[in-house]
């Protein structure tokens, strides 16, 4: 099993999601950012990493929203989402192939891993 991590970023009444690179497993479908946590990183500084190296961004982990375990054809990953808030820079392109502040309203409108389902309907419901 792969420790992956990933931040709720709000703004308002919208968060943020990223599409995944063309070129990547579950090409082109929305995610939240993150990554794997290397070895020898908390989860908290694996997050740090993850959000400065896909979108320039530094971030500070708060509490955690949801944990999820989802096995793909190729991968298992228990996911860890924190609360996360930016606090410098703004969310740039690195790695990703695109970028959007959603409420939670318009999650239907867009096609996310099918590891971020269960946190899609708790956002639905708390946010």
């Amino acid at each position: 099993m792969v420790e992956v991590v990933a931040a709720l970023i709000r703004r308002e009444n919208t968060f943020l999601i990223c599409r995944r690179p063309a070129d990547k497993a579950r090409a082109l479908l929305w995610e939240f950012v993150g990554g794997k946590v290397e070895p020898g990183e908390t989860k908290a500084e694996a997050l740090i990493r993850e959000c400065e190296e896909e979108l320039g961004i530094l971030v500070q982990p708060k509490t955690v929203f949801m944990e999820v375990t989802h096995t793909y054809p190729d991968i298992t990953v228990h996911l860890t989402l924190f609360n996360a808030r930016i606090t410098e820079g703004e969310p740039q392109l690195l790695e990703h192939h695109a970028l959007a502040w959603i409420t939670p309203a318009e999650i239907p409108d867009y096609s996310f891993c099918p590891a971020d389902e269960e946190i899609l309907k708790k956002i639905r419901a708390v946010f």
